[in-house]
């Protein structure tokens, strides 16, 4: 019998399959639950408890802080060497590479690497595996202050791309209903887990972090850590009663599962961040590095803007039918990209700002300082295990400043100014913005 899982990891590239040593746990278990890190052999990471979650002794054992900002790394790999988990997310890199992007800038690029989940992403980024990756937006901020970890965000990978949604025999028809119910994020640290909880407090629903065996109240929603991969089968098994996470697993529940869509992300927080582009440090502040970094973001901005004027080409180009690099197939990830209609979405109102004029996603790269200083702010306000004094002593405006490398990326759009005919972009006033949420 052919299960969700069957199907979704049906001719997946070797990396992402069971045997890949850096794949998470299955559902519910594991550091995929947690959020832990785990220690795997030749990582280089020295032996990281499973204790470590959200220590700063975990990342900063892992790759090792930089006493300062000005003392580089001697060693400079030039080949792009790109590590991403299976979501629309990373589409930007994806077709930096498949389409040549990165030769045209002179670089050379390995195939990019497929890893299953968050926490595994990030543990071979910092070892020094990956030297380009698509990050959740809010995981750099807590990497580099609560871990000390040098890491800087270069650009957006795209904007919206994700969504809420509920299995159909649940009676789950709006965010009230979701008091008692299980609810899966893909990480703590994400927009996932700030937009849902906005939305669950709104509704009068209280956000909790307990075990799935917990009694909870009517006015509680349980909150997990799940890799998107394993969420559509998690929903279907009925492990959990809803999920929020970037596509195409979302289209996936739709078209395998028969979920519905509770709400997009993006018809909440209009054209807000996921992922972005980031780096490590050295290679982002290095003058040394500098030609490798502007030619890096070169090919990105080119990526995105062949995507956002191509979307069911690219969609098909990144499918299993096409070049393989997202293990589901064409119709799948179109429907991600593309399907967005307030008429087929009103049972329940998926969208319900169609004026916005958005779509399911957008690739844009200016990474807007607005909506850096409305993440740092909202993180404090947002539940998640492990240690936050951190936060504490964080200003929205230092975050903005310290962690984002805007010369590249700027350099980059000033030279492929098609990318603001994308409809997410403001073209009167492309490098500012004013954020907008409606719950």
């Amino acid at each position: 019998m052919t299960t969700v899982q069957d199907e979704l990891w049906k001719d997946a590239p070797d990396e992402s399959r069971n045997d890949d040593p850096l794949r998470l746990g299955a559902a519910g278990e594991g550091p995929a639950a947690t959020g832990h890190f785990v220690h795997h052999a030749g990582c280089g990471c020295g032996g990281v408890s499973r204790r470590s979650l959200l220590s700063a002794a975990g990342l900063a054992a892992l790759g090792g802080a930089l006493a300062s900002p000005r003392v580089y790394a001697k060693s400079f790999d030039p080949v792009v060497r790109i590590g991403y988990i299976p979501i629309t997310d990373a589409t930007a890199l994806l077709i930096a590479h498949e389409k040549g992007y990165f030769k045209k800038e002179g670089l050379d690029s390995a195939r990019p690497t497929l890893i299953r989940g968050w926490s595994p992403l990030i543990e071979a980024f910092a070892a020094h595996r990956f030297n380009l990756v698509h990050l959740l937006n809010p995981i750099p901020i807590w990497m580099r202050y609560n871990n000390h970890f040098p890491v800087k965000i270069m650009a957006w990978a795209h904007t919206n791309g994700s969504a809420i949604v509920v299995g159909k025999s649940t009676g789950i028809e709006t965010f009230k209903d979701l008091g008692g119910k299980q609810l899966a994020v893909p990480f703590w640290y994400s927009i996932h887990n700030i937009i849902i909880q906005l939305e669950l407090k709104n509704a009068g629903i209280k956000p909790v972090i307990r075990p799935q065996s917990a009694k909870l109240a009517p006015d509680e929603c349980n909150l997990l850590v799940m890799p998107p991969p394993d969420m559509p089968p998690a929903l279907a098994a009925r492990k959990i009663d809803a999920y929020c996470v970037a596509e195409p697993f979302d289209a996936m529940g739709e078209l395998l599962i028969g979920v519905k869509v509770l709400r997009f992300t993006g018809d909440i927080w209009k054209n807000h961040p996921c992922c972005v582009v980031c780096m490590h440090e050295a290679d982002a502040m290095d003058p040394a590095r500098a030609a490798w970094t502007q030619a890096v973001l070169n090919a990105i901005v080119q990526a995105q803007i062949y995507a956002s004027a191509n979307k069911k080409e690219v969609a098909h180009m990144l499918s299993r039918d096409g070049k393989g690099y997202l293990p589901m197939p064409a119709n799948v990830v179109e429907r991600a990209m593309t399907f967005y209609d307030p008429a087929f979405y009103k049972n329940p109102p998926a969208i319900q700002h169609p004026q916005w004029k958005t779509g399911r996603i957008a690739f844009e790269a200016w990474p807007y300082p607005s909506a850096t200083k409305l993440i740092v702010s909202d993180m404090k306000k947002t539940l998640v295990t492990g240690d936050t004094a951190f936060l504490g002593k964080l200003t929205p405006d230092f975050v903005a400043k310290d962690l984002v490398n805007y010369d590249f990326v700027k350099t980059a759009l000033e030279k492929f100014p098609a990318w603001k005919n994308d409809p997410s972009v403001n073209p009167a006033d492309p490098y500012g913005r004013t954020e907008l949420i409606a719950l």
